[in-house]
């Protein structure tokens, strides 16, 4: 008795479920990834061989390069409570859109003087404009002891925590600049602080 053939059919497979899983992880990775931050002191930080990660709250950072220091803070509400007393300090009344401003942005360089007109530039300018860095002149004008009190200060207030320091250098930046900036944390009676690296890749064999 002859066999029955049965007839090929060409296999298919539905994709559907594939492509809404891959849209659901791009989606998971665009809205948790965090924008690259452009670092205004351009701080070229020395190699290390040991690494810890950075948090990611509590935490004030203090930038230097360029003979220039640059300061920021996690915490928007924060800035934004930095900032109020930090213009009571020096007779500066700022806007809600000034202060709003200034809570959206991470990390700043300017004197008090400057800052109205640092808030007021329009975002597609703010590259352009010329970020001097925040005086530190242990002996007369040290706006910078003001800010890292400031904002200290409202990190307790706000969230009853202490702010972690960490100082990212230039590995170039002589150390004139450095040591003002741990004098200056020696006078708050921070003597702990971490100091950001990039991973030494290992020599070639």
């Amino acid at each position: 008795m002859p066999r029955v053939k049965v007839a090929r059919k060409s296999t298919a497979i539905d994709m559907t479920a594939m492509c809404d899983v891959a849209f659901l992880l791009l989606t998971f990775f665009i809205l948790t990834a965090k924008p690259k931050i452009e670092d205004p002191s351009h701080a070229e930080v020395p190699p290390s061989s040991f690494m810890i990660p950075l948090k990611d709250a509590n935490m004030m950072t203090i930038s230097v390069g360029q003979d220039k220091a640059f300061f920021s803070v996690t915490e928007q509400d924060v800035r934004t409570e930095a900032l109020k007393a930090m213009g009571e300090k020096y007779g500066v009344t700022f806007t809600p859109e000034e202060s709003l401003r200034f809570s959206l942005t991470p990390i700043f360089g300017v004197p008090m003087k400057n800052l109205k007109s640092f808030l007021d530039t329009p975002p597609e300018q703010i590259k352009s404009f010329p970020q001097t860095g925040i005086p530190a002149d242990t002996t007369n004008n040290n706006e910078l002891f003001q800010w890292i009190y400031t904002a200290r200060q409202a990190e307790r207030a706000l969230h009853d925590k202490l702010l972690d320091v960490s100082i990212k250098a230039d590995s170039k930046e002589a150390y004139p600049m450095v040591s003002k900036v741990i004098t200056i944390l020696g006078k708050q009676k921070l003597f702990k602080f971490d100091l950001i690296t990039t991973l030494k890749t290992a020599p070639k064999k």
